[in-house]
């Protein structure tokens, strides 16, 4: 069994400019079968931006692709280091209510740990942990 976030993140996440629009956001999800991208200021992690939040923040609004992502991200956000435990990482999502913690070395992501990975680490059977497992609908 995993002791460690760095045992079941997803290395090298897709990362975003702030300034970059929305749609270079959303085909970085497409092209990497991924909900949720890290929004980088200058190579520094400055948020995140889940496929949700451009739903919610822009199209709801009527805001276009051009929008900049930092309009759409959530910038405020839980970190872990490669370090962390499973278990600090499970009580972290949990006391957050967030489904995604990005794996963070001297401000740097370096992979991204979400509740389908935990899952599929600390409960196999279970339901999410099937669906996390799954093929993309590519």
């Amino acid at each position: 069994m995993a002791d460690t976030v760095a045992d079941v993140m997803t290395a090298h996440p897709a990362t975003v400019e702030a300034d970059q629009s929305v749609a270079v956001a959303a085909a970085l999800m497409r092209d990497n079968d991924t909900g949720a991208v890290i929004v980088n200021d200058n190579g520094r992690i400055s948020g995140i931006v889940t496929d949700r939040d451009i739903t919610v923040r822009l199209v709801a609004d009527d805001k276009g692709p051009d929008t900049p992502v930092r309009e759409a991200c959530t910038p405020a956000i839980e970190v872990v280091g490669p370090d962390t435990t499973i278990d600090q990482a499970v009580q972290l999502m949990r006391s957050h209510a967030v489904r995604r913690l990005p794996v963070v070395e001297d401000g740097r992501a370096v992979g991204i740990v979400s509740l389908g990975d935990l899952a599929m680490e600390c409960d196999p059977k279970s339901a999410l942990a099937d669906i996390s497992a799954a093929e993309g609908n590519t």
